[in-house]
């Protein structure tokens, strides 16, 4: 299975910038999707934005516009964009190859260790 380490979680103050990494231990070029998660404290985890093999992408309406996510196969790493940052996008970014992905949703699959992300002033 493969193994993710996620990276690029930081303090940042509302309206600014992160860009997080998700570099994966083999070639993703034959993975067809991956994603980001987040969880915040005393909330479940839900999804970010995900990803396909043909560049096809999703977004939560949360953060649709304000965020991007990429992969590069050629490095085994998937990033997310994030701009204009806001409290509420505080959380642990995970990030995910899915098991499956059936009717948007994404089931099981490999998890990273995660990465804070704190949007406060």
């Amino acid at each position: 299975q493969v193994q993710l380490v996620e990276s690029g979680g930081a303090l940042v103050q509302p309206g600014g910038s992160l860009r997080l990494s998700c570099a994966a231990s083999r070639s993703i070029g034959s993975i067809i999707s991956m994603a980001w998660f987040r969880q915040a404290p005393g909330k479940q985890r839900e999804l970010v934005a995900g990803i396909t093999d043909l560049g096809n992408t999703d977004y939560a309406d949360s953060v649709k516009g304000r965020f991007t996510i990429s992969r590069d196969n050629a490095k085994s790493t998937v990033y997310l964009q994030m701009n204009n940052l806001t409290a509420e996008d505080t959380a642990v970014y995970y990030c995910n190859v899915p098991a499956a992905v059936i009717g948007g949703t994404y089931f099981g699959g490999a998890w990273g260790q995660g990465t804070q992300v704190t949007v406060s002033s």
